[in-house]
């Protein structure tokens, strides 16, 4: 059945600089592990939403015991697509993470939801969901369970990384704050064509 997580957590931050911390969060301190991140889509939308698909590259270590059971050969390099739609109106960015290899090892689907606090808009929601399932047989529950950790573990990184950039945005002056958000302040490092699973063509379907 896979393993299931979530969590909430209150920001103190207003919803546009938590919007252009996100952009802006890699690198940082707590995010060695992501290696590399590519924009593969952009668009407006009639209705003023920005979509957007990332590729990012992260590391994939395996705990001891996998080491063990799986090829050394396998790759360590995890390809991870992020789907997002920044909604300026209703203040929301909402966004789906789910990784494009070693699947029959183990899936994870991230759903994320930053949303404007309307009763205190210096603050931002933030709802976090993951689905971690694995087609291992015999070990998928080890594997779903060891998922399960390393998530946690991840996203008390990311929380720690979002913090961060948000930090260096509120030491800046505050007409950059609402200047340029996005792309502009994303960092663009293609990976070896030959390992890079990219797309150009409009994604079919958003979170």
């Amino acid at each position: 059945m896979g393993r299931y997580f979530h969590s909430e957590v209150d920001i103190k931050s207003p919803w546009h600089q938590v919007l252009a911390a996100f952009w802006q969060r890699y690198p940082n301190p707590y995010s060695a592990h992501v290696l590399t991140e590519d924009v593969l889509y952009r668009e407006v939308t009639p209705s003023n939403h920005l979509l957007s698909r990332r590729l990012l590259t992260k590391t994939n270590r395996l705990p001891g015991w996998a080491e063990r059971v799986f090829p050394t050969h396998m790759a360590r390099a995890v390809y991870v697509l992020e789907d997002s739609i920044v909604d300026p109106d209703r203040h929301t960015l909402t966004t789906k993470t789910w990784n494009l290899n070693h699947n029959t090892l183990m899936t994870v689907v991230e759903r994320c939801s930053f949303e404007e606090d309307h009763s205190r808009p210096s603050w931002t929601k933030l709802r976090r969901e993951a689905w971690i399932s694995s087609a291992v047989y015999g070990l998928a529950r080890p594997i779903q369970e060891f998922g399960l950790s390393r998530f946690k573990s991840n996203q008390a990184k990311a929380m720690r990384g979002l913090e961060y950039a948000l930090s260096k945005i509120q030491t800046e002056a505050p007409s950059n704050l609402h200047g340029d958000q996005g792309e502009s302040s994303e960092k663009h490092k293609p990976l070896p064509p030959q390992t890079t699973p990219t797309s150009t063509q409009k994604p079919k379907q958003f979170v």
